[in-house]
């Protein structure tokens, strides 16, 4: 379960204090990490000591030691010397990675308990009872974010969003696809959405930090049980959709600001196709010009307002009019009129959702 840069990690670390050498070697006798290079000739010895009824035993002038994980034999410990110093360097040695496998289990199961929780795969006694067993606090406010890479997630970017989230007990940082990392963040009374965003923007500016432009990131909405954060996973999921068809140019997007857009992914498309039918008689936006497209946006994003599109535009006021006027004639929809306008807006919407999962269908 420990890799074995972890193991070889401690021992590094173990020799480096007490000047001793060691070796981890599996239950047959093979050696997964050492301190020195001749801990292969020991393999031998370390197979008949792992079939043995004894805890440690001293052989070849070196300590040898069971480790144990459960009652199940786990790794053999192999320390350089067999003193009674070493042998106590060995006892120690052999507390610390118990201790490993103890930690590294917990995180296991845990991280197995929140994917499971996230994908709504178990029951809820299931959740309690798994959630008391692990520790894991069941009435606290969470949120859940879903961090998105155009490439398949590296290790590296678990590790340096682990690095800000992953010491904290009650959050958690995993995966459950080959794309995105998830981290379900426990909040205290006094966050407040906007605190959300900044949590967002901070994670964003730490995996960009190499100078990558292909993150995206997306959040829930606040739920107060353990029961519930799967909903705020399927929220975050349907931002991240939903922020790449409406907010393309967005690198965060809340679920909580999707809008009319969110009511638009939820839309079948065969009732999409006959809404457009009736608005646009068959016809399409994107048989509009490109002209006219920039000015309905360009009006959009100026709240209707004549004087000023028609200034951002560099036209005249009547010419805006004319070209507002002819898009009336072939739609029957004037933009001047809020009624028209919303329902235009909503138009060009349901296309780009349409759009979008005809190109998934590819």
């Amino acid at each position: 379960m420990i890799s074995n840069q972890i193991l070889q990690n401690t021992i590094d670390g173990l020799k480096e204090i007490t000047k001793n050498d060691f070796c981890i070697l599996d239950t047959e006798g093979n050696v997964l990490v050492a301190t020195f290079p001749e801990a292969s000739a020991y393999e031998e010895a370390a197979a008949g000591f792992a079939d043995s009824p004894a805890d440690s035993q001293i052989m070849q002038g070196c300590q040898f030691f069971k480790v144990f994980d459960e009652r199940q034999l786990e790794y053999v410990l192999l320390v350089n010397g067999d003193s009674d110093a070493v042998h106590m360097t060995g006892k120690i040695a052999v507390f610390q990675i118990q201790n490993l496998i103890i930690a590294y289990k917990e995180r296991f199961d845990k991280d197995n308990f929140i994917k499971n929780l996230l994908l709504d795969n178990l029951l809820l006694v299931d959740i309690y009872n798994r959630s008391k067993k692990l520790h894991i606090d069941m009435e606290v406010r969470r949120v859940v974010y879903i961090i998105e890479t155009e490439r398949e997630k590296e290790s590296g970017d678990l590790k340096k969003v682990r690095s800000i989230y992953g010491s904290s007990p009650q959050d958690f940082v995993t995966a459950v696809d080959e794309k995105d990392i998830i981290v379900v963040r426990t909040l205290s009374e006094q966050e407040t959405y906007e605190d959300l965003n900044r949590t967002a923007e901070a994670i964003l500016n730490l995996l960009k930090s190499d100078g990558r432009r292909d993150v995206h990131i997306a959040y829930g909405t606040v739920v107060g049980e353990i029961k519930e954060v799967s909903r705020s996973y399927k929220e975050a999921r349907m931002a991240l959709d939903v922020g790449r068809i409406f907010f393309q140019e967005k690198e965060i997007v809340a679920y909580s600001t999707l809008g009319i857009g969110r009511l638009i992914y939820q839309l079948p498309i065969p009732l999409c196709k006959m809404f457009i039918r009736e608005i646009f008689d068959n016809k399409s936006p994107d048989d509009f010009d490109e002209e006219t497209l920039v000015t309905i946006n360009k009006f959009f994003e100026n709240n209707l307002n004549v004087s000023e599109t028609s200034r951002q535009l560099y036209i005249h006021r009547n010419t805006l009019v004319y070209r507002l006027d002819k898009l009336q004639k072939v739609t029957g929809l004037d933009l001047r009129v809020f009624e028209d306008a919303i329902t235009f807006k909503i138009a060009l919407m349901v296309v780009k959702y349409m759009k979008y999962m005809e190109s998934l269908d590819y």
